[in-house]
């Protein structure tokens, strides 16, 4: 019986080694490299190319000094710190998950090979061998079975289904079940009973080499943070570049209109084109937000270190925002709705009053008849969460003597059993006889299914006394019927006093003999829906995401977990909201594309049937997120835009996932949900914020080109706003915390602009106010000669705004330091209008009360601080001089106006709204 040495070299040749292809690792410098794709980075990459040949042609042609090489290099670092921080944050998630790749190949698996039986390494099963189960070992490979003692499988991680029957006689198999009756696959486990099968399938043929190759598919999803942010880009592109064409346009228009045309030469007009075309290309590089991608990183990184925080291991940065943007929530069932892992619902003791277990006889055979006839165990190892050993069935009803702080193991060690009849499928019961205190008498305990006990029954044990069946059997059967219309596992009890003499007449073979016996209750038993899925799930729906269940379990389970949980009515029907995994996947692409939408729960579904069904719905353009646990879930976890894994679920699934939600919790999602759209929020308040500066900052250098001045905003000056200080200004929106009225929103449409029409309208409106505003200031300067504010005059700033006679001499450093520092402050309090964007709520709200003051206000503190610092030791670097201190309070009280408008704004608008 079994291979030959000569069969197993011929059958490792024809269909390969028992061992599944590991994932090929793309090298670090290319990962690196892909980091150089997003969108604005490209456009940092033009900006920082043009921006070193104008600076090269300034500091070679001596226009101006090294400095002028400042520019570049600080893009340069600009784009560096961006890819390098997303990179180095994903290497270091990465880490976190090497675990998951462990090998288990070596593990030993019992064989006949060479007409004996030996143990082998799981990686040397070969297609064609007779491997031996028991119970507690994993299935090695696929393969037929020939032998089935009581076996059953726990499936889970293939199909959901924590128990499949097995058997090779086939009037007992079941059309129901995901795989034949009479099959077994790779990965699954043996709960109970044993059996021989021949191997079919090695390797990546075997179905979990099915799915651990379609989990490692590059699906290159994009995210709808990568499409919108692709937008702007291009808005940024077309808008720079319409406005350096419209500096050259306007700047000719001007040197003929104005120029002297008698005196024309070539060269100065070579000269004046040659300047216009820096001006322009100068336009493009301050149009660019350097600080964007920098800020977007960091804002990803902040948020994937702080949702750790809140069990969301984050894998890959950009999942932190896609999660805010899910519109559907693919779910398995095991493991992630329900505990995966049997328990007891319901205990119908007719002895007992309220079935609590107390101190009578009735009580005393409940718990002696479970703890005794029983094979399963708890493992207590970890008191915080007790594993099961065993049957889960059986388990169940030991969990519930454990949770009622009753020592079942010490009824066991008391305990004599004489005779016992393992559970089968062909009886559906398992019986044992139990030694009692007089030798002359031993129990019968039997526990089964009930319709199948309760043949044996003849009378039932009520709180009076054992009383004729026949009066109670009515209601023990609509008991029992409830129950199963619930989908609940039911066990039914049993027991009779015998004499010793009798045992042996009690049975033949495992044929239980005996008709007499007294019932004595039903268990309903089921896997328990985990405590805060309900509240989940309804904050997830009330959020505008749609949720569908896609499980191995039967229709039946799937359909009353969908109703307890709200996402399955009577009025829902098969063959629209419900399909069978065989069903769905016999239907066409076409015709399931146009009903996909109204799909609640598919139930024996198959690892690539949530796969497909996550495609159709994104053809729909939906942003689909999938939860799962098992194996059977990585192709469809790989092929979302979101792929959510449960923290105790398969290293498959996790390696195909995006987030791992740690602690196996559903309301972790929801919290993923609060934190993606929150991030979002913040993500445009950055823009709003870093835009307005660069709008302002192009409008000042297109005036200066009509005007023909030079910027009174000098290369190093920019730098220090466009990266340093906007990177910190990145940091304090940032750490803003979550926000739960988040969840009250509908789902983004994915075709949306990250930048609305609200935000368009506040950025340039604010933006032109600001150039307004520094343009008086730039006009001011000009014709008065200011030693200090404490000399400026409102009348002189608005004389002057409207005087464009000729000055010979420029601004001084000073009014130039003051410039400099009055727009900087201007963006400082614009700081706190871009923090409450989106709320209507007042700017300070949170600031004082430790919610989020160690980020946001300690990021403000280091602008403020290092303004201070630049003018004041900055010198010939900065272009600055210190400034007096009563200059310092003037500026900081005068540009505070921004601040105080917008919080008047938000006032009125809290105020209308109330009044609604």
């Amino acid at each position: 019986m079994g291979l030959t040495d000569e069969e197993v070299e011929d059958s490792r040749r024809r269909y390969g080694n028992n061992v599944l292809t590991p994932p090929s690792k793309k090298p670090l410098w290319k990962r690196f490299l892909e980091k150089f794709n997003d969108p604005v980075i490209r456009i940092l990459m033009v900006a920082l190319l043009l921006s070193v040949v104008v600076s090269l042609y300034q500091y070679f042609s001596g226009t101006e000094g090294a400095g002028v090489l400042l520019e570049p290099a600080g893009i340069f670092v600009a784009v560096m710190l961006a890819t390098y921080l997303g990179f180095a944050f994903e290497v270091s998630a990465d880490r976190k998950f090497d675990i998951l790749n462990q090998s288990s190949d070596e593990e030993k698996v019992t064989v006949y090979r060479n007409r004996t039986v030996c143990q082998i390494e799981r990686q040397d099963v070969v297609v064609g061998d007779v491997v031996i189960v028991n119970t507690g070992d994993e299935i090695p490979a696929d393969g037929v079975l020939v032998e089935a003692i009581s076996l059953q499988i726990n499936e889970s991680d293939l199909t959901g289904e924590p128990i499949a029957r097995k058997t090779v006689v086939e009037s007992e198999f079941s059309d129901d079940a995901t795989y034949p009756s009479n099959y077994v696959c790779r990965g699954s486990k043996v709960i109970e009973g044993h059996g021989l099968f021949i191997v079919d399938k090695v390797g990546d043929n075997t179905e979990w080499g099915k799915v651990y190759r379609g989990a490692q598919i590059d699906n290159k999803v994009r995210t709808p943070l990568n499409e919108q942010l692709d937008r702007l880009g291009k808005v940024i592109t077309v808008a720079s570049y319409v406005i350096a064409a419209l500096i050259v346009v306007l700047r000719m228009i001007m040197y003929f209109a104005f120029g002297d045309r008698l005196s024309f030469q070539w060269l100065d007009f070579a000269h004046f084109s040659l300047n216009t075309l820096m001006i322009a290309v100068t336009v493009i590089v301050v149009a660019v937000p350097e600080g964007l991608p920098m800020s977007v990183t960091l804002s990803l990184a902040l948020s994937m270190r702080r949702m750790l925080e809140t069990n969301n291991l984050v894998r890959k940065m950009h999942a932190c925002e896609t999660m805010g943007a899910a519109t559907v929530i693919c779910t398995d069932k095991t493991g992630t709705l329900t505990k995966n892992q049997m328990r007891v619902s319901d205990f119908c003791i007719y002895g007992l009053h309220d079935s609590k277990l107390d101190d009578s006889q009735t009580a005393l055979l409940i718990k002696e008849g479970i703890s005794v006839n029983s094979t399963a165990y708890l493992d207590f190892s970890d008191m915080e969460k007790v594993k099961t050993l065993g049957n889960p069935t059986e388990a169940a009803l030991l969990l519930w003597l454990f949770e009622q702080n009753i020592d079942f193991i010490g009824y066991r060690d008391h305990s004599k059993v004489i005779r016992q009849i393992p559970f089968s499928t062909q009886y559906k019961y398992m019986a044992s006889v139990v030694g009692t205190e007089d030798p002359t008498m031993a129990l019968l305990y039997v526990k089964g299914a009930p319709e199948i006990v309760l043949q044996h029954c003849v009378k039932v044990r009520m709180q009076v006394g054992e009383t004729d069946l026949s009066e109670y059997l009515a209601m023990i059967t609509n008991r029992l019927q409830a129950y199963q219309y619930q989908t609940m596992r039911t066990l039914g009890f049993a027991y009779r006093y015998v004499k010793t003499e009798e045992i042996d007449g009690l049975f033949e073979g495992d044929a239980l003999l005996v008709n007499d016996l007294c019932y004595l209750g039903t268990a309903a038993i089921a896997d328990p829906i985990r405590d805060d899925v309900s509240e989940s799930i309804n904050a997830c729906l009330d959020a505008g995401i749609s949720i569908k269940i896609v499980t191995g379990d039967t229709p039946g389970t799937a359909k009353e977990i969908g109703r307890q949980l709200g996402l399955w009515s009577e009025t829902d029907l098969d063959g629209v909201h419900h399909f069978t995994g065989s069903d769905f996947e016999a239907m066409d692409d076409a015709v399931l594309f146009e009903m996909v939408e109204q799909i609640k729960i598919i139930s024996r579904a198959r690892p690539m049937d949530k796969e497909r069904l996550v495609r159709l719905l994104q053809r729909h353009n939906a942003v689909v997120a999938v939860t799962g646990d098992g194996t059977n879930d990585a192709p469809a976890l790989n092929a979302a835009q979101i792929g959510l894994s449960m923290g105790d679920g398969t290293s498959v699934a996790k390696e195909a996932s995006d987030i791992t939600i740690l602690d196996n919790s559903f309301k972790s999602i929801a919290r993923a949900v609060m934190w993606g759209r929150s991030l979002y929020n913040n993500i445009q308040r950055f823009i709003l914020f870093q835009m307005t500066i660069n709008v302002a900052a192009c409008l000042i250098v297109l005036l200066g080109a009509m005007l023909g001045t030079e910027s009174p905003l000098t290369v190093t000056q920019m730098l220090w706003v466009n990266l340093i200080m906007d990177t910190f200004a990145a940091m304090a929106l940032a750490s803003l915390p979550p926000d739960s009225t988040v969840l009250k929103e509908r789902p983004r449409s994915r075709s949306a602009h990250i930048v609305t029409q609200d935000m368009a309208v506040r950025i340039f409106g604010v933006g032109l106010a600001f150039v307004v505003i520094l343009f008086g200031c730039i006009q001011y300067f000009k014709h008065e000669e200011l030693k200090t504010l404490a000399d400026f005059s409102w009348r002189q700033y608005f004389y002057n705004f409207f005087n464009f006679s000729h000055v010979e001499q420029g601004l001084s450093t000073y009014e130039l330091t003051l410039f400099f520092t009055i727009f900087v402050f201007m963006q400082f309090w614009n700081i706190f209008n871009a923090k409450a964007y989106h709320t209507n709520r007042s700017a300070f709200k949170g600031m004082l009360n430790g919610t989020h003051f160690s980020g946001f206000n300690f990021a403000l503190c280091v602008i403020v601080v290092g303004q201070i610092l630049i003018v004041s030791f900055g010198g010939a670097m900065f272009d600055v001089q210190p400034i007096l201190l009563g200059d310092w309070v003037r500026i900081i009280i005068g540009t505070m106006p921004i601040l105080l408008v917008g919080e008047l704004e938000r006032f009125i608008k809290l105020k209308r709204k109330q009044k609604k």
